[in-house]
């Protein structure tokens, strides 16, 4: 860590690339800059023989074929293509199936695209969820009928973290006959997915979230039986025909050895991970009596605390009297909205409570320190601003 660093622990936001990814990654900017759709030269074949091998581990931490993963710019593309692709193919083959269902506790991407869709004549259905953030079986049962074209329910939320039973809801997709597309942003390389397990048609991931770079992500399209989607824009018929665009070599590469990474090291990373995110909320919760966590206590990634502050403080000004901290508010593409979360809201927390609320979001790369450290100065922070505003 370098000195005077603010501790990092916003890892849900996105996460450091690892050292290992960067290093991956060099030789694809620096001696083999070719394009890898150039494969009349051998520059070319390298570059392309690169990104297949990095597809490949892709493929390989959710279980899918490589011939299955399309690469992305990252997951708000990889959902709008997987979203608005399969309901566009769907209506230029005359399908009756209208309903388009997801949670009220979605990404904004999701949650837009669903919503958009009703111009184009589907029905959009956005289901509450518990207290907990957990779906609700009855409420998800209820909205699946032979009407229903996709179903699409994150596998971690970005925001609370809770791990939703994809297992279970791909059944209830199957059984009504719909597809189901699941956001795995947040869930790859934090816990196991296998897409034959959990009967996903569609998959979103993206890079930054599991220490690989910026800027690109991919979509698992299923093969057998096979789904077919409308592409978002036109071109040159890269990726299947599904995603026009040259691929930017170093990223992919980048990802796939993330990927890798992940697949070999992620237990070990989790138990890590939950040693630190314990003896941070041990440390806050001795400092901050009242501090609550939202969402389910143990159906959650190791490194995610999503935590209400009491005495009615404002979150922004905790953070402000914490800058040796990064955290945030909730999802790194809604923060700077004045509106409190409408992922609290959808718990049923009310406005008060969830403008009080700081995610927290610890990675492979917190060490001990820092996590004591980093309760200690939000303790601190909470102190002064309490004092402040009697």
């Amino acid at each position: 860590m370098r000195p005077n660093r603010p501790i990092y622990l916003d890892n849900h936001a996105t996460t450091p690339v690892d050292p290992r990814v960067l290093a991956a990654m060099r030789p694809w900017w620096e001696d083999n800059f070719a394009n890898p759709h150039s494969v009349e030269h051998p520059m070319g074949r390298d570059a392309e023989e690169a990104v297949e091998a990095a597809r490949a581990e892709i493929a390989s931490l959710i279980g899918a074929e490589a011939r299955e993963i399309v690469l992305t710019s990252g997951a708000t593309e990889a959902n709008n293509l997987a979203i608005k692709g399969a309901a566009r193919f769907a209506a230029q083959q005359g399908t009756d199936r209208r309903r388009i269902v997801t949670l009220a506790t979605e990404h904004k991407c999701v949650l837009e695209s669903v919503r958009d869709l009703a111009a184009e004549g589907f029905e959009p259905v956005i289901l509450p969820v518990r207290p907990d953030g957990m779906f609700e079986p009855d409420a998800l049962r209820a909205a699946l009928d032979d009407r229903t074209l996709l179903l699409s329910v994150m596998a971690v939320n970005n925001e609370i973290g809770v791990i939703q039973d994809l297992a279970a809801i791909g059944a209830l997709a199957k059984e009504a006959g719909a597809l189901f597309h699941t956001d795995a942003a947040q869930a790859a390389g934090r816990i196991p997915l296998d897409v034959e397990e959990i009967r996903a048609d569609l998959l979103s991931l993206s890079g930054h979230k599991l220490y690989g770079p910026k800027g690109i992500g991919a979509l698992y399209v299923r093969r057998r039986p096979r789904v077919r989607l409308a592409p978002l824009f036109s071109g040159g018929g890269q990726e299947r025909g599904f995603r026009s665009g040259t691929l930017p070599a170093p990223l992919v590469v980048g990802f796939g050895e993330a990927a890798r990474i992940a697949a070999t090291e992620g237990l070990l990373d989790s138990g890590r991970i939950a040693g630190q995110r314990d003896l941070f909320l041990s440390v806050l919760e001795r400092d901050v009596p009242g501090l609550r966590v939202n969402g389910h206590r143990d159906q959650r990634v190791t490194g995610n605390l999503n935590l209400t502050f009491p005495g009615g403080v404002d979150a922004q000004a905790l953070m402000r009297a914490a800058p040796g901290v990064c955290v945030s508010t909730g999802s790194a593409c809604s923060s700077a909205e004045v509106e409190p979360s409408y992922v609290l809201r959808a718990l049923g927390i009310p406005d008060a409570e969830a403008r009080a609320t700081l995610r927290i979001g610890i990675g492979r790369f917190t060490s001990p320190a820092e996590a004591e450290r980093g309760a200690a100065l939000l303790a601190e922070a909470w102190r002064a601003v309490v004092a402040a505003e009697r």
